[in-house]
């Protein structure tokens, strides 16, 4: 189950076995109860545990009673926890065992009172087989967006083969008894109660019944166990009623004392600042202007969708009751559970939102289980405010599903993965019109039923590798696209991420903070490499010699108009040690500023310039000729540091689509050149100069020997390149490349002197 409930994207974040631990925990009679003599709040209990004999227990319970039934745990049990029972001494008086609440018996988190068992039960029987807790409890992950899962019958929609059609309830005790609710607009008289909802955007929906004659007292322990296993205490058959439809549908539902209510009103309205509350908890509570509250003719008797209140509580003197199933708009009830820290399982749910059409199912089934726990006659029913939503329908594509999930599924396989959650499906031409259940408020688009299409099918039946296609007519931004390439680029150069602070140290050319967290981020950062050299040293510091480090990332700069500072995206990277792992073929040889021009060349390629060497420092030019960054050797500890930082700008974003040109059929023609060039000239500036020259037969250039010595004139050097040439139409001949080679020696010599060597 717990697998299955993880498949479907609700997953499973505990599995507690409830009687692992209770095997030695038997059913005892307490016969008789005495005050212990030596200490006031103890007492000294006669049990029987069912062996013939009885045993005397020292209990500190102010609920024990003689006649009664609890747990016992013997000597030489063990409870939750690896709680060890011992006889032992309590102020003078031997206890033989532990009588025992429900926290100590991981059954819930009560343990002001014994674990009181109503009914008659036979001494001595094991109780996980009397109360049948041979089970499990999953504790299921919900996230937010799925209020239909925090209640048992959503959880059985999901994981039920045939979905909501195999989901049915008896009713508690035969036919249902609840009456058919009045309609009313905002304001109706439900068994001499007046009901109106002043504020309809705080309450929509707002549904009462009255039972009188009830008779309040213990739950059955069928109820009491089932609430228990799922960590809540029994309190009394009508509020354990309203606790178990709660769990049961999701709907929370609230019970008041009818004969508590003043002036026969019921108004579902906004507090008066400063109006005060004492709720369940015994808290007094100071109300203000923006909170929801019911309030009778002269004061509040509960905060809406949060908590009810004392004054109004039901006990066991009542008779009449008020049930109350409403529906609270959610940002009501999260502000006020948000203000006075006050969060129940009613506002767990009201802040995510209930279904708005299964208040009449939830008012119907804890009427009856009143009525079949603690008697009485339903008198009459009310349905105040809106009857329901208006239903969302979305129109649905099975050729986008089938292209947003890789898969091939006809549209009969389509509304077979959503009818047994509750949509609706009905065939149109080419699509599906999909009506959406009240009770999932999060299906609104097309995409959120190819999520829920994908979760049925199984998330481990899809294959590992994405479809080609991009489920999306919205292109992708260029800055993204960009991105994208340089992480993909960086990548392959063996750099891994870095994420650091966006603060530095206070200085004239970056922007302050108004409230900065210390002095050394009192700035925002206009450089990301400082804050790569740092996680450089980080490294040394920890002997990690070979580092390679970048980070793409937002830096700021303030405006000259003193408006708010400019945002600029920039890339930096920062390394040092080996070039290649060490490796006993050959010695790891270092990084150089060759390795260092190679990057920035590269970057100059993605980023639609080009890299301009000067001196020991490497620029790269945009588009537009402005220098964008650059590179060089760092200051740093431990060795040769290079780094580089350049700007990403938008006008960078948008690189040449490569262009496909078919394998040539003509052979190429090389040509080799030994160039006698000055020291003052540089390489590049021949390759330029060699490309214009040569003429479009050029196919590729590049130079393959560098010689200085005997022979070279002083303040010349021998560089050799090499040309080839080629063209699509035809085979080349001797006379054109001749030319093309002429051409190129009298434009070197004429523009920088160079001679062929």
């Amino acid at each position: 189950m717990a697998e299955r409930l993880a498949m479907l994207g609700a997953p499973v974040d505990e599995i507690v076995e409830l009687g692992a631990e209770l095997g030695d925990v038997v059913i005892a009679r307490v016969d008789d109860v005495r005050q212990h003599p030596n200490a006031d709040r103890l007492r000294v209990c006669t049990v029987d545990t069912g062996t013939g004999a009885t045993l005397q227990v020292v209990c500190g319970a102010p609920n024990v009673q003689a006649g009664g039934f609890y747990p016992f745990a013997p000597v030489g049990a063990t409870l939750p926890g690896d709680v060890q029972i011992r006889k032992a001494k309590l102020r003078g008086e031997a206890s033989e065992g532990m009588l025992c609440s429900a926290r100590e018996l991981g059954l819930g988190r009560d343990h002001a009172g014994l674990l009181a068992l109503t009914g008659e039960w036979e001494p001595g029987a094991r109780f996980v087989d009397a109360l049948e807790l041979d089970d499990a409890r999953l504790v299921v992950d919900v996230t937010p967006n799925r209020p239909d899962l925090l209640s048992h019958v959503g959880v059985a929609r999901e994981v039920a083969p045939g979905g909501v059609a195999e989901i049915t309830a008896a009713p508690f005790d035969g036919a249902s008894v609840c009456p058919q609710p009045a309609r009313a607009e905002w304001q109706g008289e439900v068994a001499g109660i007046r009901v109106a909802i002043d504020d309809l955007d705080g309450c929509p929906r707002y549904m009462a019944a009255v039972i009188r004659g009830a008779r309040v007292g213990p739950s059955p322990e069928w109820v009491a166990t089932r609430l228990r296993v799922i960590g809540l205490r029994p309190i009394n058959n009508v509020v354990d009623a309203t606790n178990y439809v709660l769990h049961e549908l999701g709907q929370p539902l609230h019970a008041f004392d009818l004969a508590r209510l003043q002036g026969g009103e019921v108004h579902i309205r906004r507090a008066g600042d400063g109006e005060t509350l004492r709720t369940l908890d015994g808290v007094e509570r100071t109300l203000v202007a923006q909170d929801l509250v019911i309030a009778d003719a002269e004061r509040p008797i509960a905060l809406a969708g949060v908590m009810g209140g004392a004054d109004s509580e039901v006990s066991e003197t009542t008779t009449e009751l008020l049930i109350e199933c409403a529906r609270f708009d959610p940002r009501s009830v999260r502000r006020a559970a948000r203000r006075l820290a006050l969060s129940t399982d009613a506002s767990y749910r009201f802040e995510r939102g209930v279904d708005p059409e299964g208040l009449p199912r939830a008012l119907n089934s804890v009427v009856d289980l009143i009525v079949a726990l603690a008697g009485g006659t339903p008198e009459a029913a009310l349905d105040v405010g809106a009857d329901a939503r208006d239903q969302t329908t979305v129109v649905l594509n099975p050729e986008r599903v089938n292209r947003t999930l890789g898969v091939s599924l006809d549209p009969g396989e389509i509304a077979g993965y959503l009818r047994p959650l509750g949509f609706e499906t009905a065939r149109q031409d080419s699509v599906l019109r999909v009506q959406v259940p009240s009770f999932r408020s999060d299906v609104e688009t097309e995409i959120d039923l190819v999520e829920e299409i994908a979760r049925r099918r199984g998330y481990d039946t899809f294959v590992g590798s994405l479809p080609a296609f991009r489920p999306s007519a919205v292109p992708t931004e260029p800055m993204v696209a960009l991105q994208a390439r340089l992480h993909a680029l960086l990548g392959r150069w063996g750099f891994l991420e870095a994420r650091t602070a966006g603060f530095a140290p206070a200085a004239p050319e970056r922007v302050p903070l108004r409230n900065p967290l210390s002095a050394e981020e009192s700035s925002l950062r206009d450089a990301l490499l400082p804050g790569l050299l740092r996680r450089l040293e980080h490294n040394l510091a920890h002997a990690v010699r070979d580092v390679r480090l970048y980070e793409i990332g937002t830096v700021f700069l303030p405006d000259s108009q003193g408006q708010a500072p400019r945002e600029d995206v920039h890339l930096a990277a920062v390394f040092t040690g080996a070039r290649d792992p060490a490796h006993w073929t050959s010695p790891g040889e270092a990084w150089t500023v060759w390795d260092l021009k190679g990057l920035l060349e590269d970057l100059a390629s993605e980023l639609g310039g080009q890299g301009v060497p000067e001196g020991e420092r490497l620029q790269v030019g945009g588009k537009d000729g402005a220098v964008l960054g650059g590179g060089g050797p760092l200051p740093a500890r431990g060795g040769a540091v290079w780094g580089l930082e350049v700007t990403i700008a938008p006008q960078n974003a948008q690189v040449d689509a490569a262009a496909y040109h078919p394998l040539p059929i003509f052979p190429a023609v090389d040509r080799d050149l030994a160039l006698l060039i000055p020291d003052g000239v540089t390489a590049a500036e021949v390759d330029s100069a060699i490309r214009t020259a040569a003429g479009p037969m050029l196919e590729a250039l590049f130079p393959f020997d560098l010689f200085q010595g005997a022979g070279i004139p002083q303040g010349n050097r021998s560089v050799a390149w090499r040309l080839r040439f080629r063209t699509a139409e035809r085979t080349l001949t001797d006379a054109e490349v001749d030319a093309a080679i002429n051409r190129t020696l009298k434009t070197l010599e004429d523009r920088f002197g160079i001679r062929r060597r």
